[in-house]
Formats: C-alpha cells, sequence, structure tokens
C-alpha cells in the first residue's frame, strides 16, 4: 500500500491567507503546504473551526497539518466568521450561514491554481460536526470527510440534551463559547482595526445557552444540522472516530452502518485526536488518515475499502479511577457492519438480582438531589480528573440489581437496551441508569450508562407528562462501549432519580416505582488476542512555546455541614505561554461551582468563570466573563456579564439576563 510516506516536500507556512466572502467578510486561513504546490497541485485538507488557529488550536495544529503538507496537501486551519482573526460576527453554532460560507470557502480552495480541484474536511467536536453537515450539503469538490468525536443527532447527542435531559454541559460549555469567542484578533496580523473589531465582537457576541435553552424539545433547531434527519444526503467518503472516555462515542457505529463505506475506529481516548489522546494506547492516526486521503483524494489504491469497517478497543475492565493514563484490553474488529448484528443477551431485573429467568419485581426509587456526584465530566476534554469515579456512594443512593459471580469472561459491544415497567409520583420525572462493573471487594466502575426524561419516553417532539401512579413500560438505550467484564466479577444495573451535577433536576423532587425490567447486552464472542494492529503513532515537530505559567486541573466535593448543601468546584488553569514563533502571548483559566441540597431540586446552581489573557508589543488585553444558572418550579433564570480590559482599563462590560420558562423539563 503506497501511501506516499517516503516521498516528503518541502513545505512553507502561511499564517494569514484571507479568504474573501461573497458578502466581503474575510476569513482568516493558516495554511501548510508543499513550497512547490504552484506547479505540482495538491488536494487541499481543511479544518474549520472557531477556536482560534492563532493561540487555540496551535499545539494540535502543529502535531498535525505540516505532517500532511509534507506528504502532498495543503492544510487549510480556517477561523469561522467572527473568531480569531477572522472578520463578522458569529450568532450561534452550525447556523446555515456558517455552513454556507464553509461551502464557499470549499470552492474558492478548489479553484486555487495550487489545488487539484479536491478537498476533504477533517476535524474534532465542531469541526467533526460541521464537516459532516457540510457534507449533507454535498459541495462538488468536497470528496471525503474525517469527522472525529461528532454527532449525528444534535438533540439526542450533543452537549445540550441528553435523554430530554438538560446538561449541565449546556451552561458549561455555553460560558467555554462566551469566554473563546469574545477574545480579540491577534493586533500582530489586524494592526489597524484589532481594537475595532474586538470592539463590535464583544457587542454582538450571543450568550448562547439562552439561546439553547429556548429549544427544549426535539424541534426544527436541532433537526437542522442533525445529518440522522437525511443520511443519503452525504455522499463523500466518511472515516468516523471517537472514544469511550470522550461524550461522542454513539456517532461512530451509527454512521458504519448508515453510510456506505463508511469506516469507523472508536479507541479508549478522551476528546483528543487519537495520534496524541489519553488514556493510551494511542495509534497511528496520521497514518490512517493519510490512507484515507490518499484514496479518495488522490485515487491511490491504499486498501482502506478493505479495512474492517468496525474497529474498536476493547477494553479490559479496570478498577474505578477518576483518570488513567493507559487501559488495558485488544483491537477488535468487525468486517461488515459495526454492533447491531451481534447477538444479545437478555437479564432481567427482579426482587432477587439480576438474572437470566424473570421474576417478581416492586421496588420504589426516590434519590436524593446529590446523587450522581460520581458521574465525572459529561465530556472529558481537559485532562483533569474527569473521568467517573467509584460508582458505590452513587450506587448506595440508587436502586441495584446484581448478577451473581459471572462464569466466565463478558465483552459487551455495542449499545445496551433497558426496557422497564414503572410509575413516577410527580408529572415531571427523570431516571439515570448506570451498567457497572462490580470487583469482588465491592468497588464500582461505571461501564456504560444512559439517562431519560419521562416526559420524552414515547418522544423527544412531542413531550408528555406522566401520569402519577400509573404504569408505563418505557425503552433506553445506554451508551455505546467494548468492555471486559472478567470472570468471577459481577454486573450491576443502578438506577437513580436524580445524576447531578450531569444533568440539572427536575421542578420537583420525584419518586419512581419499579415493577419490571430488563436489559439486553450486545455480546461478541471473546477476543483472545488483538484483531487489528495500527501503525504506532507519530507526529510532526510540537509547537514550539516558552510556559511562563504551567497549567493545572483540580476537581474538588464541598459538604456545607451548616446548611447541608454539597457543591462540586472545578478550576482549570490552562497555563500561559509565548509563541516562539510570533511572540503572541496567552494564557486562561477556567472554573466552575455546582451546587445544590440533597433535599430541594430547586436550589441547583451552576456558576462559570473564565479569565482569558493576550499579550504582545506592549499590548495587554484581558476579558472576564461570568454566567450563573438557577431555576424554580416554572422558570429557568440565566445571568451573565462580559468585561474587556485593555492594559488594565476597563473599555467594556455587559451584562446579560434571561428568564426561560420550562417545558417538560
Amino acid at each position: 500500500m503506497n501511501t506516499g510516506q517516503n516521498t516528503l516536500r518541502d513545505i512553507t507556512e502561511d499564517p494569514d491567507m484571507g479568504i474573501i466572502l461573497g458578502d466581503g467578510c474575510r476569513l482568516s486561513a493558516r495554511v501548510w503546504k508543499p513550497a512547490d504546490a504552484g506547479d505540482d497541485p495538491v488536494p487541499v485538507i481543511l479544518e474549520y473551526l472557531p477556536y482560534r488557529k492563532r493561540d487555540g488550536t496551535c499545539a494540535r495544529d502543529a502535531l498535525t497539518h505540516p505532517w500532511f503538507a509534507a506528504r502532498g496537501y495543503a492544510c487549510v486551519r480556517v477561523d469561522m466568521r467572527g473568531n480569531g482573526d477572522s472578520e463578522g460576527l458569529m450568532e450561534d453554532e452550525y447556523t446555515p450561514q456558517e455552513l454556507s460560507d464553509a461551502v464557499e470557502v470549499i470552492d474558492w480552495l478548489a479553484a486555487q491554481p495550487w489545488c487539484t480541484g479536491r478537498v476533504g474536511m477533517m476535524g474534532i467536536s465542531w469541526g467533526g460536526f460541521n464537516g459532516l453537515q457540510v457534507a449533507a450539503l454535498a459541495p462538488d469538490p468536497l470528496k471525503a470527510v474525517i469527522t472525529l468525536c461528532s454527532t449525528v443527532d444534535r438533540f439526542a447527542d450533543d452537549i445540550h440534551y441528553k435523554g430530554g435531559c438538560l446538561l449541565n454541559e449546556n451552561l458549561g460549555w455555553g460560558a467555554t463559547m462566551w469566554s473563546f469567542s469574545s477574545r480579540a484578533p491577534d493586533p500582530a496580523l489586524r494592526p489597524h482595526d484589532w481594537r475595532e473589531m474586538w470592539l463590535e465582537r464583544l457587542d454582538a457576541e450571543p450568550f448562547l445557552p439562552s439561546i439553547w435553552l429556548r429549544h427544549q424539545r426535539r424541534d426544527a433547531y436541532w433537526r437542522h444540522g442533525s445529518v440522522i434527519e437525511d443520511y443519503s444526503a452525504i455522499k463523500t467518503k466518511v472515516l468516523a472516530v471517537g472514544g469511550w472516555g470522550d461524550a461522542y462515542k454513539n456517532a461512530v457505529p451509527q454512521l458504519v452502518e448508515a453510510l456506505p463505506g463508511a469506516k469507523g475506529i472508536v479507541g479508549p481516548w478522551v476528546h483528543k485526536y487519537p495520534h496524541f489522546a489519553v488514556p493510551e494506547p494511542r495509534i497511528g492516526f496520521l497514518q490512517e488518515a493519510l490512507r484515507w486521503w490518499d484514496r479518495w483524494l488522490k485515487d491511490a489504491d491504499t486498501g482502506v475499502e478493505r479495512d474492517p469497517d468496525y474497529r474498536a478497543y476493547l477494553m479490559d475492565g479496570v478498577r474505578p479511577a477518576t483518570w488513567y493514563t493507559q487501559r488495558p484490553g485488544r483491537w477488535i474488529a468487525e468486517m461488515q457492519g459495526a454492533t447491531s448484528h451481534l447477538p444479545t443477551q437478555r437479564l432481567h431485573l427482579t426482587d432477587a438480582g439480576l438474572g437470566h429467568t424473570s421474576g417478581p419485581l416492586a421496588r420504589h426509587v426516590a434519590s436524593p438531589q446529590d446523587c450522581g456526584a460520581a458521574a465525572g465530566e459529561y465530556c472529558a476534554i481537559w485532562l483533569g480528573p474527569e473521568m467517573p469515579g467509584d460508582q458505590r456512594g452513587d450506587d448506595a443512593l440508587s436502586a441495584c440489581f446484581d448478577t451473581g459471580p459471572l462464569a466466565q469472561d463478558m465483552d459487551i459491544v455495542g449499545a445496551p437496551r433497558l426496557t422497564l415497567t414503572l410509575a413516577a409520583d410527580r408529572p415531571q420525572a427523570q431516571i439515570a441508569v448506570r451498567l457497572c462493573h462490580v470487583h469482588p471487594d465491592g468497588a464500582s466502575t461505571r461501564i456504560t450508562y444512559g439517562v431519560l426524561n419521562l416526559s420524552h419516553r414515547r418522544s423527544a417532539a412531542d413531550p408528555q407528562p406522566m401520569t402519577p401512579g400509573q404504569s408505563e413500560e418505557i425503552a433506553l438505550a445506554l451508551d455505546h462501549v467494548a468492555y471486559r467484564v472478567p470472570r468471577g466479577h459481577r454486573l450491576r444495573i443502578a438506577i437513580s432519580t436524580a445524576y447531578w451535577p450531569l444533568i440539572w433536576p427536575g421542578p420537583e423532587a420525584a419518586g419512581v416505582s419499579l415493577g419490571a425490567g430488563a436489559i439486553d447486552l450486545p455480546l461478541r464472542e471473546t477476543a483472545t488476542g488483538p484483531e487489528h494492529v495500527f501503525e504506532p503513532p507519530t507526529t510532526a515537530e510540537p509547537w514550539a512555546v516558552e510556559t511562563l505559567r504551567e497549567g493545572s486541573s483540580t476537581r474538588r466535593q464541598e459538604t456545607d455541614l451548616t446548611t447541608g448543601t454539597v457543591s462540586l468546584i472545578i478550576e482549570d488553569d490552562f497555563g500561559k505561554v509565548r509563541d516562539a514563533d510570533h511572540g503572541l502571548i496567552g494564557g486562561s483559566v477556567a472554573r466552575e461551582r455546582w451546587s445544590i441540597h440533597p433535599d430541594d431540586p430547586l436550589s441547583a446552581r451552576g456558576q462559570c468563570h473564565w479569565t482569558d489573557t493576550l499579550e504582545r508589543d506592549g499590548i495587554a488585553l484581558c476579558t472576564e466573563t461570568r454566567c450563573g444558572m438557577w431555576s424554580d418550579a416554572t422558570t429557568f433564570y440565566l445571568s451573565a456579564r462580559i468585561e474587556a480590559w485593555e492594559n488594565g482599563t476597563l473599555i467594556y462590560a455587559r451584562d446579560v439576563s434571561d428568564e426561560i420558562p420550562r417545558d417538560h423539563l
């Protein structure tokens, strides 16, 4: 399989190539391409993001884009409209304007004399989302997509809602964007108008949680950009990549089974590119991606069509920890399809536990509001202690159903599906379901989980309240996973009516009575060894920086013994560095606090605060962004403030407040 890896070309870099859109808006692109591309044109790999190419994604860009450029590609990293060094204003995520701009960028790139006319899109998270969404618009030059850590359904599987429950990440990531998009362009790239651009951006910056929270059901807002609405619109070849430590793990098997020719890879990783991700083992992602690009952008026979459709890392069951540097296990491979063809084993929830035979079940669960303390982050990304820890504390606040010791290893590969007959004692109630691995000494590792707003039990588009006391059957798919439970250990289903601080609580403390239940576990024949071997990871040279302040991440839980309020405090200091090439100095600190009283769902409160600094040539800029959320029985309340400082002087401040009715939430 010749992928051209032995023929390296000298490359050049342009830190600020201007792309002028039809409406006159100038987008700023950082470009790496072969120095001789003018004489020997190359395909383009586009990454299109709001996350600031000059000081935001530099570390990963340095490891990735020059590597492809040396192997015959023009890698183009574009700041979206209203972000980083690009002009214009941003209104929301995945807007028609954003996608239209992307199509225009693709057409412009394809027409350049140094381009062959073929374009691929690659991106993680936001860039993974919009890569799929742009593919569904079918611009002619776009021939292939590599999407990482993305989703096919913006309502069911993004940072806003899960199972119809409101994720606290809706506020948390909204706070991140409130910070990221409010930062100034680099004065060195815009010496004459950077301040004007910054003030215009600050004045127009949307507080996105207010937008997102106005759509509490799966309406047209969420259907837009959800490629699950029409998979057939995607004609490009798609390689989908995800990680078991990430929030976005379900899209990979979904895309493999929905798109002809799609391939999928899921490793043990958190929300990172797999050539530098953790937990290890990492893989030679750049080599895999190059095979994909060479096949679909250069017509080389690299054998990608003959690869297994689905390659997943089957993790060995290990003890619970809030962080792993490595996960033992092995790679497994499915030649055709992902997991839907695998057999399932049904286990019944009964008063006696979890077993192969059905039996009576009469269990009531009414968890305190702080159940969920060991859930970890919804989306592990900042490399702190973000993983779900020992579940025993949450298990004690839940209804638990255990198997006996397993007679043999059990390989769970796919999305377990739970059915329950239950009755709620309030019109509005929610459940969280965890599938756990119980060790011989009682330690409990979360294998996978799911949550459900019971008003969404039949429809996410048309929620209906429960009738208190009336039993109904509900179904809930847990997240995809590949996990081995060792012989002699146990499985546990834990069901709670709260999962704080991962999801926002309902308006009343609700209890649920369970009358019957079963879980269908997708099981795969026990893998005896690796079924696929990737090349070892490689990268280009790391980003050259001078570290001025080391980064650190902490999470701590506090209980106020006077009031009984419990809080999770998160502090992520991303450090401060000077770019060794162009000298820009940047630093960030993020803080979150999530508080609740175990007896009162209406005591829930979230608070976020970011500090961002930018310095060069005697200019010192700082943005301080804060936001908070609380609720009563009928209304959500939001507040936010943004401040901009120049050389120690406050030059801009704006406050936002909002009230949004609860809609079956």
